[in-house]
Formats: structure tokens, sequence, C-alpha cells
């Protein structure tokens, strides 16, 4: 019997269209029998959650936010992830780690605590940044970072969109994240 190890591949990215476009291209590049999917943000129904909440829950803040994302990461950890690499399948996480801290390095949160909250995710074999429109003019992009800015809005001292948008992705390209594995 023939044991194949299983890995992660990560495609990081600000809008999640263009994510979820960069996971459609890896795939065809994996194996068939190889191929354990896309594993994508929100895959445990946090964020579709608080959409609905009733305006009185109040406005969560960036950290608030990404202890969500810590919390879907976790999931998609449990019950995507491991269990495919597990069965020595590629799965490609859309969006990882690399997007949820260049966001909250962009919102000013120490890369000490980034660090700590992702401790537990498992190091992707291979990362990779998704290409983007080359416009910010479009409204209603998808993912982590766009619900993120959106939610950020309506908090009282949030960061303006454009400012965010612009930050995140200067630490993604930079690759320089303060982050430690």
């Amino acid at each position: 019997m023939t044991v194949r190890s299983g890995a992660l591949i990560a495609v990081d990215g600000v809008d999640g269209t263009s994510l979820k476009a960069a996971a459609r291209a890896i795939m065809p590049t994996i194996p068939r029998p190889r191929r354990g999917g896309v594993s994508p943000w929100d895959a445990s129904g946090l964020f579709s959650d608080l959409r609905v909440a009733p305006r009185e829950a109040g406005t969560p803040s960036a950290r608030t936010l990404l202890l969500f994302h810590a919390a879907d990461v976790a999931f998609r950890l449990r019950w995507q992830i491991r269990p495919a690499i597990d069965e020595g399948r590629i799965v490609i996480a859309a969006p990882w780690i690399a997007t949820a801290v260049a966001f909250g390095r962009a919102a000013g949160l120490p890369a000490a605590w980034l660090n700590e909250l992702f401790e537990f995710a498992l190091r992707p074999a291979e990362t990779r940044i998704a290409a983007e429109p080359h416009s910010d003019a479009r409204e209603g992009r998808a993912g982590f970072v766009y619900f993120s800015i959106r939610c950020l809005d309506e908090h009282p001292g949030g960061q303006k969109r454009r400012e965010l948008v612009t930050q995140t992705r200067s630490y993604l390209r930079a690759g320089k994240l303060g982050i430690e594995k």
C-alpha cells in the first residue's frame, strides 16, 4: 500500500470573487485522485449568522471579526481540511491566514496578537496571492475583507473602506505580516 501525504494550498487576497477564481484555476493542476476540494471562507456559517443579526446586536470590531475568522478556520480544519489531508488529498483554502493577518495589521492590531490567534492553524505547503480586478469602484465585493470592511464602516471611529483595502493589499504583497510558524 502506498501512503500519500496530503497538503494544503493557501490562496489569499482581498476580493472573494478573485479568490474563488484563483482556487478554480488551481484545481485542474492537481491530479484528480488527489483533489480534496476548496475550503471557502464562512464554511462554518458564522458570518452568515452575523449578516442576519439584529441591529441591536451592535457592530463588531476588527478584533471580533478576526476572532470569528479564527473560529471559522478551526471549523474548516476540523471538518474539511484535516480529513482530506489525512486521506492524502490536496486541499485549497481560499482565503487562509495571510488574508486575515493582513487585514488585522491594516486595522492596527498587533502582530503578536495575530500570531497567537492563528497559532493553531496548519501551515500551507504553498501560498498564492490571488490577482485582483484593477478597479476598486465595483460595489458588493465578496469575501472576508470586504464583509469586514462593511462592518467597520458602521463601527464608530471605523477606518474608511479604501484605506483598509489598500493597506490590506500592501501587507499581502509585502509578505511581511509579522506571523511566525
